[in-house]
């Protein structure tokens, strides 16, 4: 249990003992960390309703508080603030508790919820994008946090695989082999170039496109050629996609697409029609929104295939009947805003998913420099396998081919890890609904707010408690060095607190960042192997172990993975 809990309960016990409401018995980390280390302001939320002066209410809890030796100082300031500062012995104590335990302290939730987290949302023949990075990404980062926070949480990566795209390739291939016999010999690439020529021919053709219109109802309502040959473009498409999602190691529980989510979708067209919700309008079944300035929802088009929304209101269905899911979470680009706001809209006026929560947890664009999302020299879309490739380049510029103790495959390793520990590191320390430029140049440095830094900052540590000859001891607080230290990991729990109930990985990615650059402080100031009183040595390596762990596992939260060891030329 953190400082922070603790401190709490001890003030609702105070509270309860004056005859105080304690819903204001609670604390936060001082403003002044000059004055204190935790700060109580619920004598002046008391004041009106005690109709007394909040000093007069401040200096009676902290009479009661004077009498805990876990505290070192107890004052009021200002117009009522009650400010905690910590005995350093009850401080060193927490932190051999914290050491103890395989969370550090950090409490699993009292409410657990079946969570669906929806994200990824690849298209079947399109190669992976920066578009898709941050998709995976954030998304993957959320999921590990929900998980560690207790939650049940299943992924799903919702591909894209049941929609005019499909008849577009399946248009195209017609279109340049006479029929579609060769289809089952086509690998990824030949697909993909098959979907960027349909795509160009139907921006400029509108029989094309009309054609492609009209393939796709055809599959939709089961269409035995189409659909056959619709199952190699899936299969060989999706099997690429694995292939991209391990090298980011996201993981997905289900790999399930728009197109397992056809029945529901006539299930859901069915139902609208038989509650008076949908409309026939110009031959397309729609359902009108309460909001008259958003365009309608529609279900299925004139042409006879499903509209862009049904298949996300057929899969919400799915996901309340078949998954029981409490909770369903969109890791989608933020441009897609309206689309999620009609899809919910329509899942409760249909009742499909009763007391289920949503949300659309919408992301920024990666940008090159010009501010615009980011695209290759020639000025096309920035593959995300290339971007990987470029990343790695640049980290193999720091590393040495070839050290002592090492293997190539261990610094190809170590590279692999660096590079992409970095690529994330750069999207999550930045807020999630803004974009960003994304920076070749300095994302993979070992200084400044990087994810070379917290990994080298391990690995540093690694490097201290591999050639110390002792075990670590209890811990002491000796300096103020090693207090910053303590109390900054005791911020841990309410971190990953607030980065669950935000959705928001920025929030541990900054204070990654924070509690790596107190250590180097700390170890700046607390000699460890040149250390000459035992006990204190012993205590300075259990706070690095400590620190050690808890920046492996934030590193684990974001997606990263930390290397034993990292080499520098």
């Amino acid at each position: 249990m953190s400082l922070e809990n603790i401190l709490n309960k001890k003030l609702q016990t105070v509270f309860n003992n004056l005859g105080l409401d304690s819903k204001f018995a609670f604390v936060k980390v001082s403003d002044r960390p000059d004055l204190s280390d935790f700060q109580c302001n619920g004598a002046l939320a008391l004041a009106k309703a005690e109709r007394k002066n909040p000093r007069e209410i401040a200096a009676n809890i902290a009479s009661e508080l004077e009498k805990d030796n876990d505290f070192s100082k107890i004052s009021v300031d200002g117009p009522g603030f009650l400010n905690l500062t910590l005995s350093d012995d009850f401080i060193a104590n927490s932190m051999d508790v914290a050491a103890d335990d395989e969370r550090f302290g950090v409490e699993k939730t009292s409410h657990p919820r079946r969570i669906v987290m929806d994200f990824g949302g690849p298209n079947v023949a399109k190669a992976l994008h920066v578009g898709h990075l941050r998709s995976a990404v954030i998304g993957e980062s959320i999921r590990r946090i929900e998980v560690f926070a207790g939650h049940d949480v299943i992924s799903d990566v919702h591909f894209g695989d049941w929609g005019t795209q499909m008849g577009m390739i399946l248009g195209e291939i017609i279109l340049q082999d006479g029929n579609l016999a060769k289809t089952t010999s086509y690998n990824i690439d030949e697909i993909s170039n098959f979907y960027k020529q349909a795509n160009a021919r139907c921006k400029e053709d509108e029989k094309a496109k009309e054609e492609a219109r009209r393939i796709t109802a055809e599959l939709q309502s089961g269409h035995e050629e189409y659909y056959n040959a619709w199952q190699h473009l899936r299969k060989v498409s999706l099997e690429a996609i694995k292939k991209n999602y391990e090298v980011l190691d996201a993981h997905f529980d289900l790999w399930l697409g728009e197109s397992d989510a056809h029945k529901a979708s006539e299930e859901v067209v069915k139902l609208a029609k038989e509650q008076g919700a949908s409309e026939v309008d110009a031959g397309a079944t729609i359902i009108r929104l309460a909001d008259d300035s958003k365009p309608p929802v529609i279900l299925v088009k004139s042409d006879g295939g499903f509209g862009y929304q049904v298949t996300d209101i057929a899969t919400i269905k799915m996901r309340y009947e078949d998954l029981k899911a409490q909770e369903i979470l969109y890791v989608v680009d933020k441009r897609q805003s309206l689309h999620f706001e009609q899809v919910f809209e329509v899942v409760e006026k249909l009742g499909l998913a009763p007391n289920v929560k949503f949300k659309h947890i919408g992301f920024g664009t990666v940008n090159g420099a010009d501010g615009k999302p980011f695209k290759t020299r020639d000025g096309g879309v920035m593959n995300l396998e290339d971007l990987i490739t470029m990343s790695l380049d640049k980290v193999k510029e720091s590393l040495p081919e070839t050290a002592d103790g090492y293997t190539a495959e261990d610094i190809e390793k170590m590279a692999k890890q660096i590079a992409i520990g970095a690529i994330k590191f750069q999207d999550l320390k930045n807020n999630t609904a803004s974009g960003y430029i994304f920076e070749l140049e300095d994302f993979a440095k070992f200084e400044g707010k990087t994810g070379p830094y917290i990994q080298y900052a391990i690995a540093r540590i690694n490097s201290i408690l591999r050639k110390s000859k002792m075990n670590g001891g209890n811990i002491r607080i000796t300096n103020k060095e090693e207090r910053d230290l303590a109390l900054k990991i005791d911020q841990l729990g309410a971190v990953i607190n607030r980065a669950e109930a935000e959705k928001e990985p920025s929030v541990i990615a900054e204070y990654t960042y924070s509690l790596a650059q107190v250590f180097s402080s700390f170890y700046n100031a607390s000699p460890i192997m040149n250390e000459t009183n035992v006990e204190k040595a012993a205590s300075r390596i259990r706070l690095a172990k400590l620190v050690r762990d808890i920046l492996r596992l934030n590193l684990y939260l974001m997606g990263i993975e930390a290397p034993e060891a990292m080499l520098k030329k």
